[in-house]
């Protein structure tokens, strides 16, 4: 299946990788396990401050900062995945998305690396049934001992969170 991203047509599956050319993914921790987004979504990395709270905002949107002059919804991905506890130490990260020529925070435990992938060494998410969508996945990447969860966070921002980055950044919070 391809989109487009950037201007170029892509294998939405791996991403652009093919046999021969790499990908390169941004690895983050949420809990114990390590995912990974596509560094080209990624504009920056900054330690987690103080947000400014929405009042009847979800739990996940812990609220926005000012960077430079937008307004920049936060969301607490652990939170919106439901697969740790959300804690907030020196190690917390804000990683700083351009989705869609939106920009959105995104709470991760910690960021690993930069991880280079074939589309060898992607492999497709397991069908779980209806025990829980994996539409959001890309696949899972294999690198020696370590799988890394891939994920197409634009599937995964998109629908309710999209409208409610909408109305956070513009002030106000969708009924």
């Amino acid at each position: 299946m391809l989109e487009q991203r950037n201007g170029d047509a892509v294998d939405a599956r791996t991403g652009g990788a093919d046999a021969a050319h790499a990908c390169e993914y941004l690895s983050f921790t949420i809990g114990r396990e390590e995912y990974g987004i596509h560094i080209l979504q990624v504009q920056e990395l900054r330690g987690y401050e103080a947000v400014t709270r929405i009042a009847s905002a979800p739990d996940h949107l812990k609220g926005v900062i000012n960077l430079r002059g937008i307004i920049v919804p936060i969301i607490d991905m652990r939170i919106r995945l439901g697969v740790a506890e959300p804690s907030y130490d020196q190690f917390t990260v804000v990683v700083i998305l351009n989705l869609r020529d939106r920009v959105v925070g995104m709470v991760v435990d910690s960021v690993s690396d930069v991880v280079a992938l074939t589309a060898e060494q992607i492999k497709a998410a397991p069908e779980m049934g209806g025990a829980f969508s994996t539409e959001h996945l890309i696949g899972l990447g294999t690198l020696g001992d370590r799988m890394i969860i891939l994920v197409d966070i634009e599937k995964l921002m998109s629908g309710e969170e999209i409208g409610l980055i909408d109305s956070a950044a513009s002030g106000k919070v969708a009924a």
